[in-house]
This record gives C-alpha cells, sequence and structure tokens, in this order.
C-alpha cells in the first residue's frame, strides 16, 4: 500500500468506515486518511475506531488529498457539493460510491473536475467481501485508477468497465444481488419452517447452505452449472426442486428483477441529475 497516497472521505457513514477500516488493516497509514462528516456521533465513531482525523466541514486539510471518496447519499450529494466546487486540486482523483449519480452531473457540481471515478460497491464490503465496479473518465491516468482499485479493492474484488452505462447494469447484479440472496435465504428459511423445524434450525440450515455454496463456487474451477450438476441425480430430489423452479419459470424471473434494477437505476440517475 502507498503510505504517500492521501485520501480523504466526504462522508462517515457504513460504506466510509467499511474503506477505511480496510485500508488500514491492510497496513495503510491512519494519519493520511480524513473524513468530513457533519455527525457529531459518525465523526467520534470515526475518530475511535481508526485514529483518523473527522472534520465538520470541509477545510484545506482534507481537501489537500490524492484521492476523495464521494461515501454522501446519492438524495444529498449536490448539497453536500456546493461547498467545494471549483476548489479540489486538478489531479485529485474523485471516487464516487453514491448509486445512479452520473459524472457528468458530479463534474458539473464540483465546477468542472473532470477526473472523476463512478463506483459501485455492495454491502458485503462491510466485512470485506464486497464487490465493486468501476468506471473511469477518460482524463483519469493509469496511476489514477491505481489508486482507486487500492482504495475499492481493501473491502472485496474489483471489476472495471469501458462504459459508464455498464455501472448501471452492475448495480443491478451486485449492487442489489445481495437483497436478492437474502430474500433466497428468507425463502428457504419459512420453507424449512414448513417442514418442521424451529427457527433457529431453519435459519442455519438456510444460511450455511448458501455460505457453502457459494463458497464452494468461489474455489472450485468449474463453473456453476457442472456444480448443479453434480448435485443433481437423474430422478432424484434435487432433480424434482430445479424440474419445479424450472416451471415456475425461476431463470426469466431473476432476468426480470435485474432488468428491473438496471431501469431503475437509469431513471435515478435522470432524476438525481436534474438541477
Amino acid at each position: 500500500m502507498n503510505d504517500d497516497l492521501k485520501i480523504s472521505f466526504l462522508g462517515g457513514g457504513n460504506m466510509a468506515s467499511a474503506l477505511v477500516g480496510g485500508l488500514i488493516q491492510r497496513g495503510f497509514n491512519a494519519k493520511a486518511i480524513q473524513a468530513v462528516e457533519p455527525a457529531e456521533l459518525a465523526r467520534k465513531r470515526l475518530g475511535e475506531a481508526f485514529g483518523i482525523h473527522a472534520a465538520a466541514q470541509p477545510d484545506v486539510s482534507s481537501l489537500s488529498c490524492d484521492v476523495l471518496v464521494l461515501a454522501v447519499k446519492p438524495q444529498q450529494m449536490k448539497a453536500a457539493l456546493a461547498p467545494i466546487s471549483g476548489k479540489l486540486g486538478r489531479d485529485t482523483v474523485v471516487i464516487s460510491v453514491a448509486a445512479g449519480l452520473r459524472l457528468a452531473d458530479l463534474s458539473r457540481w464540483l465546477g468542472g473536475h473532470e477526473k472523476l471515478i463512478r463506483a459501485m460497491p455492495n454491502t458485503p464490503a462491510l466485512i470485506g467481501c464486497g464487490v465493486t465496479g468501476l468506471f473511469a473518465h477518460p482524463s483519469v491516468s493509469a496511476a489514477g485508477r491505481a489508486a482507486a482499485e487500492a482504495v475499492l479493492s481493501a473491502v472485496g474484488s474489483v471489476v472495471w468497465v469501458d462504459d459508464e452505462v455498464q455501472i448501471d447494469a452492475i448495480t443491478a447484479v451486485s449492487g442489489s444481488g445481495p437483497a436478492y440472496v437474502f430474500h433466497f435465504i428468507e425463502a428457504l428459511e419459512a420453507a424449512a419452517c414448513t417442514l418442521g423445524f424451529d427457527q433457529a434450525t431453519a435459519r442455519q440450515l438456510a444460511v450455511d447452505t448458501v455460505f457453502g455454496a457459494a463458497r464452494l463456487a468461489v474455489e472450485s474451477s468449474e463453473p456453476p452449472a457442472v456444480l448443479r450438476e453434480r448435485v443433481t441425480s437423474p430422478g432424484g430430489t434435487t432433480a424434482a426442486a430445479l424440474a419445479s423452479l424450472a416451471e415456475s419459470g425461476f431463470i426469466e424471473i431473476v432476468e426480470r428483477a435485474v432488468r428491473a434494477a438496471e431501469a431503475r437505476g437509469r431513471e435515478l440517475g435522470d432524476a438525481l441529475g436534474k438541477d
């Protein structure tokens, strides 16, 4: 990790805390990290947990950074950027983790700043197991991209895309994806309860099954389809369950859900980007 890299966070919520914690865990110097967070309790928590400097308002110190991470809620972003518009260094790389907000709108709110990267992490980043999609403005150098990757890889893996519209697709697949998995766990747990298991046992069966299957998929060189086939004996119990899912149009249901999320992401981008 480059200890010379100075990183500031605008916003000190859960995602900022996850990133700061991940960076420090990977050996980054806490003295090179700052945060701007209006809420006193959140500022205190950041300082006590990580030993970083947290200010209530943007100041010269927090804006004198190599990387500025925008970790503010999308609906609050325009107002949060107003005090720093036109005040960033020309080479400062700005990373937005706000869903829906497009680089053109962020650039306008920042007074024309162009060295921007749009990132879409997901909530497993809170335990260092996230995946983040990244898209960079053409003006961002290779060093700027490397800096962004260093920051986001502190909480999981990263995937770069070549077209900003693909960030909406990443939002639909991996950004919203944990909710799909949690919903499946809910359904599997509920089904276990109907078969007579108590709530605690049903939850353990559902959660550990999903966890183990996901870990097996990660550690195996085989594609998921092959892993599925290895569990499925012809005419067996798994085959019966999968046939029922197929009759319900399971694959089509998932695709429709992902496309609905992608469309909603575009709608939010249109709405949030209005002046």
